[in-house]
């Protein structure tokens, strides 16, 4: 909802907040791109920003290809869908189940469909009520607080979170316009580094 209200709030039909979540279907790249709009940004630098922000689907979309069908559309429709909602989700929990596409479909489907109605609900009642859409980007911070809650009791190895706290912060001071993207990095080295050793060892 709440990029919907912050969405018809630059005065774009409500129709397009879900007909983004539709195509584009990646939350923190469509309230960034809401920001970017309204700062009058070009297309050329929307495409650059999108590609850079999502580009880190690439390093955690790698550790779920295998539990996914090995072809055909509905393949390609779970990688389209991943998202960090998503993949919080297969990650955290894996069905006891011999169809585990289907259920990696249902999971993906219905995530959409709750982002889709919330984009659509959120421009609408907006479109009908106007009314103050400040402090709504705080939404998508507070759905990652609350995946990463969830994440924290699920795992086992508390050190994955203080490798990827401490890459963030050392990556932040270095380069705090990218620091994502070479935080993500400094984590695959760490595992990498890890897993070299384990497999010396094993």
């Amino acid at each position: 909802m709440a990029f919907g209200v912050l969405f018809q709030s630059l005065g774009y039909h409500w129709l397009f907040a879900p007909l983004a979540g539709i195509v584009i279907y990646a939350g923190s790249a469509q309230f960034m791109a809401v920001g970017l709009l309204a700062a009058g940004v070009s297309y050329a630098e929307a495409l650059i920003a999108t590609l850079l922000l999502n580009s880190r689907h690439i390093f955690y979309g790698l550790s779920v290809l295998d539990r996914y069908p090995q072809r055909g559309v509905l393949r390609w429709y779970l990688i389209f869908g991943l998202t960090d909602e998503t993949y919080s989700l297969v990650t955290a929990k894996t069905p006891e189940r011999q169809d585990s596409g289907r259920y990696y479909f249902y999971l993906t489907a219905l995530n959409q469909c709750y982002w889709v109605a919330g984009c659509a609900l959120g421009s609408s009642l907006q479109s009908m009520v106007e009314f103050d859409s400040r402090g709504f980007e705080f939404a998508l911070v507070a759905l990652f607080l609350v995946l990463l809650i969830e994440q924290i009791r699920a795992m086992n190895e508390r050190w994955l979170l203080m490798i990827a706290v401490m890459s963030s912060v050392i990556a932040y001071g270095l380069v705090p316009n990218q620091f994502l993207l070479v935080a993500i990095g400094m984590c695959l080295l760490v595992l990498f580094w890890r897993w070299s050793r384990v497999s010396s060892h094993g």
